[in-house]
């Protein structure tokens, strides 16, 4: 790590000499390209002329240069121009360098496209830098016998966190931690290695925020380590076009078709559509709006409904997680043909928000009724370079082993972490490799202890019932409460109760018609003569509706979330009558879905289930503290005065 961060420091040094014509927060533009341009130029250095001969001798032939020259060239992509960053001239630079890159193949081209290089290229030459800083790249060594693509990728990543810095940006949003990474992936793989090391191996793997392509190149080298002969097709999905474009030149220089990866915003443009991978793989951002999307989300949802990737519901705008993990359970390959294995990283969240009914708890509902969450692994703060916050790993797979069927593991490994010798940024801890096996182990073992519980999916389902009690009334006529009534709408036999102004209270509306000598209201006067002429009482009599029953009381509506696996009506009589006898069950009140008493919620407590209850310190304790840092103050306090 070190080295890879040293060298990406003696790159960014190139900077001091953009001091002046161009602020701080631009010189990422500039020195992310020309690293990819010195990379490529690297990788295809030893064939060179090779492909520039044989591009010769192909001239007026009509022979398509991309069937020929990759296999001259060693590589997916080639480039036939004459110069390179050292042969540029100090003059025509700039026409020299876009002759450049103008005759890398298609495939490559479009990565200095994605960066707007020629935009900058006419800025350099207005600021008579272009010369200057191609020589220094020029003599900067990335040659993969030096660099693998791996230390390739760490060297990104610390280039663009510091460009991030520099513009006050996130630099967390385009790259994942690689020890989060290796984790996911483990998790991920780990239940596959048997089948990941057989001959002839060949497995799809997709990320639908793929940022610079961390998560791809870290599940291609794991895959490598277990069986070298197996072979993992990328396939991704990036927003920026930037990050993009690394992970383009990534994947490029590996060998890899990058017709695969994408550019756009996938929630409202999936541009894989219809593609199922059988490993699938993110880090989505964390709590971001989508409101920018939410038109094509909304269309998609009510108009494929379950048939498109939105169907069990919509999260609140103000964080689009959800909407990233349903995405990838829209790319499961039937479990007949072997399934699909997720592992998404997401904040907290995910887990709880939503009461029942909402388009979380919906979400939540989905996948848990359809046996599809494996695991989640709460991870220790400060593991990511813009954020503190806790955040977990979901694993999820349409084909469990059998095991695992109808159960949830939650694994507990917040105080599993290594300090760092530098923080970067907000990442002040790190997933050591043997925590990671640590972690692979529990999850392996499936056992119940103070890091690893087991439960059913419906342990974590409830069903919010609606508790109901009597509106209880008693009803005074006065001048004020009459001039209301009167004028409320619907109001009848205003004079007759005018008669009983100054009589007193009446316990019930009985009383009060019986009074008024009134023996029948019509709905609207009825609700008047409540709405008016009637106080909350809890001595009162409770208000009859025209059938008889007691009117409920908006005011005393409460809310009881009853777990699934007990009877609703046996917990009310348990929980709830014994503190109020009168209250009782709106049984009108039922879930959309099975139609039963009770709106079926989800969600996953995950604090819930590992709390462990800390006794207070004994007074003496915190009194013998308070004495002493009251001693001490005075102690100041008198040095000051002295």
């Amino acid at each position: 790590m070190t080295q890879q961060q040293n060298l990406a420091d003696f790159i960014w040094n190139v900077a001091d000499a953009l001091r002046g014509p161009f602020k701080p927060s631009l010189y990422g533009r500039i020195i992310l390209p020309f690293t990819v341009l010195r990379r490529l130029e690297c990788v295809l250095n030893p064939t060179r002329d090779a492909v520039r001969a044989q591009h010769a001798a192909l001239a007026g032939s009509g022979v398509e240069l991309d069937l020929v020259l990759p296999a001259v060239a060693g590589a997916p992509f080639y480039n036939t121009s004459q110069f390179t960053l050292a042969t540029l001239g100090s003059t025509s630079t700039r026409a020299n360098l876009e002759d450049y890159l103008a005759r890398f193949s298609a495939n490559a081209r479009q990565i200095f496209e994605q960066f707007g290089f020629d935009n900058w290229l006419v800025k350099l030459e207005g600021a008579n830098l272009l010369y200057l800083v191609a020589q220094k790249f020029a003599a900067i060594d990335l040659h993969p016998d030096r660099l693998s693509n791996h230390e390739m990728g760490l060297v990104f990543e610390h280039l663009i966190r510091k460009f991030a810095e520099a513009a006050n940006d996130d630099a967390g949003e385009y790259f994942t931690p690689r020890d989060v990474v290796r984790l996911v992936t483990t998790l991920v793989f780990a239940t596959d290695h048997e089948a990941l090391n057989g001959q002839g191996v060949v497995r799809t793997v997709y990320d639908c925020a793929a940022g610079t392509g961390g998560f791809l190149s870290s599940a291609i080298e794991q895959v490598a380590e277990w069986n070298p002969d197996a072979r993992i097709v990328p396939h991704a999905q990036e927003l920026n076009p930037e990050t993009y474009a690394i992970c383009v030149a990534d994947k490029l220089i590996q060998g890899y078709d990058v017709r695969n990866l994408k550019l756009g915003n996938t929630l409202s443009d999936d541009q894989l559509k219809g593609e199922r991978f059988d490993y699938c793989l993110a880090n989505p951002p964390f709590g971001v709006k989508w409101e920018m999307v939410q038109k094509a989300v909304l269309d998609e949802h009510k108009s494929l409904g379950y048939a498109g990737r939105f169907g069990p519901g919509l999260p609140r705008v103000g964080d689009g997680s959800l909407l990233f993990l349903m995405h990838l359970l829209s790319k499961r390959k039937p479990a007949e043909q072997g399934g699909t294995r997720i592992g998404i990283v997401l904040s907290g969240s995910p887990l709880f928000n939503g009461g029942a009914g909402s388009g979380e708890s919906e979400i939540r509902r989905w996948i848990l009724e359809n046996d599809w969450l494996e695991a989640i692994v709460a991870l220790p703060t400060d593991l990511f370079y813009n954020t503190g916050i806790g955040t977990y790993v979901w694993i999820l797979s349409n084909h469990k082993a059998p095991e695992r069927r109808g159960k949830v593991q939650l694994i507990d490994a917040t105080d599993l972490h290594s300090p760092m010798r530098k923080s970067l940024g907000s990442k002040r801890k790190q997933i050591a490799q043997a925590q990671i096996d640590e972690i692979a182990r529990w999850h392996d073992e499936r056992a119940d202890g103070p890091h690893s519980k087991l439960f059913d999916t419906t342990d974590f389902g409830y069903r919010r019932i609606t508790v109901e009690r009597p509106l209880r009334l008693r009803f005074e006529v006065t001048e004020a409460s009459l001039a209301a009534y009167a004028a409320a709408k619907g109001a009848d036999e205003v004079e007759r109760f005018q008669a009983l102004m100054g009589r007193g209270a009446y316990n019930n509306l009985a009383g009060l018609l019986a009074a008024a000598g009134i023996k029948k209201l019509g709905k609207a006067a009825r609700k008047a003569v409540l709405d008016t002429l009637g106080i909350r009482d809890p001595e009162a009599e409770p208000v009859p509706d025209a059938d008889g029953t007691p009117l409920p009381d908006p005011e005393l509506r409460e809310f009881e979330n009853v777990p699934l696996k007990q009877d609703i009506r046996e917990y009310f009589a348990r929980e709830v009558r014994p503190h109020v006898p009168d209250a009782w069950i709106d049984e009108g009140k039922v879930d959309d879905k099975d139609g039963r008493v009770g709106v079926v919620g989800y969600e996953i407590n995950f604090n819930r289930y590992f709390y462990t209850y800390v006794p207070p310190r004994p007074l003496e304790v915190i009194d013998a503290e308070l004495k002493a840092v009251e001693a001490e103050i005075a102690a100041l306090l008198g040095e000051v005065t002295a």
